[in-house]
């Protein structure tokens, strides 16, 4: 599982699909409503993809309580997301989506409140890392229980913080013994691949559409027209189904490095970034020919797989850094 260098193949290669999921996801989006077969392809990929993100951030937090890893995290994370918040507001004002310019720095701007959520995440294991697996049930219970709150939102991302909060702490717990479990198991590429091929033929034919705010963990269960305490019910078994299908995914994913695999570990770069060609091809480009494009699902894969190679480039990472990692 391990490059020459350290690195694992394995993980840089979970990240690359990941990273390719939220941009192809995000491609997809305004697309969805207008055919079926990407709304089943969206509601899968929203299922997992960021919950599986959130498992492997938490698997390489593990020194949270080293002296100075807190300093470390929010240099890396917490500083990129103020600088963002403010370009994104910017970029926002002038291609039209808000009419008046204004820096709001506690609703996160679309993608940005995974960043917030991250530097949340790893000040809650200083209290969740001792508990040691009865706290993931602690985590798992609190992930439902914020959803009775109607006033906890998207506002600095504490609904999402806490809702997918489980996942990460999952990540921590977790030790490398029980990855190898999942790639060493007889037959685990094809019980992964029948997991995920299960699961879109499942969400075709049973998933409401209008269940996707419960896919993206920002809102109440009251706004999400579900009210009553069986509401948490459909969490819990959301948060069950969601761990069945990431442990699909991992089983898939090849343990061997490629030409591409090296972008995994440029995955912040692509995330950071995406949102500025897909909002502005949704500026420029007509809803008439995004509903003429929805059934070319190669056009749009390519075009997803493209951006990926773009943005994660060396010559990308080279002269964006000032602004992502803070280094000259």
């Amino acid at each position: 599982m391990a490059s020459s260098r350290g690195r694992s193949f394995y993980f840089d290669n979970a990240k690359f699909i990941l990273i390719f999921l939220v941009v192809f996801g995000h491609v997809i989006s305004p697309l969805k409503s207008s055919d079926d077969f990407l709304f089943s392809l969206y509601s899968v990929i929203f299922l997992f993809h960021m919950p599986a993100f959130i498992l492997i951030s938490g698997y390489f937090s593990k020194g949270f309580n080293k002296k100075g890893h807190l300093l470390k995290t929010a240099k890396k994370v917490l500083l990129p997301y103020l600088i963002f918040q403010v370009i994104y507001s910017i970029f926002y004002y002038f291609n039209g989506d808000e009419p008046n310019l204004k820096f709001d720095l506690l609703q996160p701007h679309w993608t940005l409140w995974f960043l917030l959520s991250l530097f949340c995440w790893n000040l809650l294991l200083f209290i969740f890392a001792r508990l040691g697996w009865a706290g993931l049930v602690i985590a798992a219970a609190i992930g439902i229980g914020i959803g009775y709150f109607d006033q906890v939102g998207s506002y600095l991302s504490l609904s999402r913080t806490f809702v997918f909060f489980p996942y990460f702490l999952l990540g921590y717990l977790l030790e490398l013994k029980h990855l190898k479990v999942i790639k060493k198991a007889k037959y685990s590429t094809f019980i992964g691949f029948s997991i995920l091929l299960g699961t879109m033929t499942l969400i075709s034919a049973y998933f409401p559409k209008d269940a996707i705010p419960w896919l993206l963990g920002d809102t109440s269960f009251a706004d999400m027209g579900v009210k009553g305490l069986g509401s948490g019910l459909i969490r819990a078994s959301q948060y069950l189904v969601t761990l069945i299908v990431i442990y699909g995914f991992l089983a898939i994913v090849p343990k061997n490095g490629f030409k591409m695999t090296v972008i995994g570990q440029r995955t912040l770069y692509i995330y950071l970034l995406h949102g500025f060609f897909i909002k502005t091809m949704q500026t420029i480009v007509s809803d008439d020919t995004l509903n003429d494009i929805s059934d070319h699902y190669f056009i749009l894969t390519a075009f997803s797989f493209g951006l990926c190679l773009l943005l994660g480039n060396y010559v990308i990472q080279k002269y964006t850094r000032p602004l992502i990692e803070l280094k000259i």
